[in-house]
């Protein structure tokens, strides 16, 4: 990817109508969707950098860490997740989105236009913006298992859970919270054991998500315990998790063909420094939960970053084509074409 891509002409009067930050299946959509309404978008994809890497927000988006995926409709045979995402870019780009590869580190939503700056020191302004920046999934942090992650490791049971891999072997869910019990209970259908670690004696997780899981015939709670080492090699990728007890530091290592880190995902709302309302978790909040409407009139948000229910590439890609659609409705409605 270059550092900038110019694919059509910017407005004349230097004000963008429409700025999108983020490159995964809701920007690309949005993108789409918005160029194909003649309104010029800009798309800042994100930079191609080593902060990016290890925080797993380089362009394209957590999709582009994904090896396969079976469940986008349009695929029946699969499709690999940099595969896909380099179509979307391609198919926004051909229809006459601009890209810029670089981050916005900075926006300014209290003047009209909005003001924008990105990591090339370049400043933009804006009408409308939509913020499609994501949420980077929470890992343990070991080297291991930045070693392992897709070849056994992953952050999502929906996406993953179903390939061949996963099936009829035991699994590691990591976490104890409403997140874990839900992708322990999806990865139990396909499974042989599901041996949740947890660092206490009880989940967190709500009563009836946390019996829900535990009730299952194939689910082995670990508990007071925490991953140590993900083990494995290049051509099985990972076979079996060592965890050590945070009682009395005893350590066993259990058999496993994968690992499901369920800690939480930190949305990517840094930048936005407060400006619009956030939950307590930082996703931000829609002020009308059928629209993709936020605190700020003019500025709209789709995908993960607004979504901490679903996280799902079709989801995304849905509120990517809602954003686009009411950014040109708002647009329309203040005389701005």
């Amino acid at each position: 990817m270059a550092a900038a891509e110019h694919t059509a002409a910017g407005p004349a009067d230097g004000i963008e109508r429409l700025v999108i930050i983020g490159s995964g299946p809701a920007g690309w959509t949005a993108a789409i969707y918005a160029a194909r309404a003649n309104l010029q978008p800009l798309v800042y994809e994100g930079a191609i950098s080593e902060d990016n890497r290890i925080k797993g927000t380089l362009p394209l988006g957590q999709l582009n860490l994904t090896t396969e995926i079976e469940n986008f409709p349009g695929f029946p045979e699969a499709i690999s997740g940099p595969d896909l995402m380099l179509r979307m870019r391609e198919q926004s780009a051909r229809v006459g989105t601009r890209i810029i590869t670089e981050d916005v580190v900075s926006v300014d939503l209290k003047q009209r236009p909005f003001v924008l700056t990105d990591s090339a020191g370049a400043t933009i302004r804006a009408h409308t913006l939509i913020v499609a920046t994501g949420a980077s999934a929470n890992y343990l942090g070991l080297a291991s298992e930045e070693h392992f992650k897709n070849r056994g490791v992953s952050a999502c049971a929906v996406c993953d859970g179903a390939l061949p891999r996963f099936r009829n072997k035991p699994l590691i869910v990591v976490g104890g919270g409403d997140t874990a019990a839900e992708e322990g209970t999806y990865l139990a259908k396909f499974a042989s054991a599901v041996h949740v670690v947890h660092r206490r004696d009880a989940l967190r997780a709500s009563p009836i998500m946390a019996d829900r899981l535990l009730s299952n015939p194939k689910v082995q709670p670990v508990w007071d315990s925490v991953v140590e080492e993900v083990i494995g090699d290049d051509e099985k990728g990972v076979t079996a998790v060592r965890v050590k007890n945070v009682k009395n530091a005893a350590t066993r290592v259990i058999d496993a063909a994968g690992m499901f880190v369920a800690i939480g995902h930190t949305p990517n709302t840094k930048f936005l420094a407060g400006q619009i309302d956030l939950d307590p978790k930082g996703f931000i909040v829609l002020k009308d939960p059928f629209r993709t409407t936020t605190s700020v009139e003019g500025v709209f948000a789709a995908g993960d970053v607004a979504d901490s229910t679903y996280r799902q590439a079709i989801t995304a890609a849905g509120m990517g084509c809602k954003a686009a659609l009411d950014a040109e409705r708002w647009l329309a409605a203040k005389g701005i074409h």
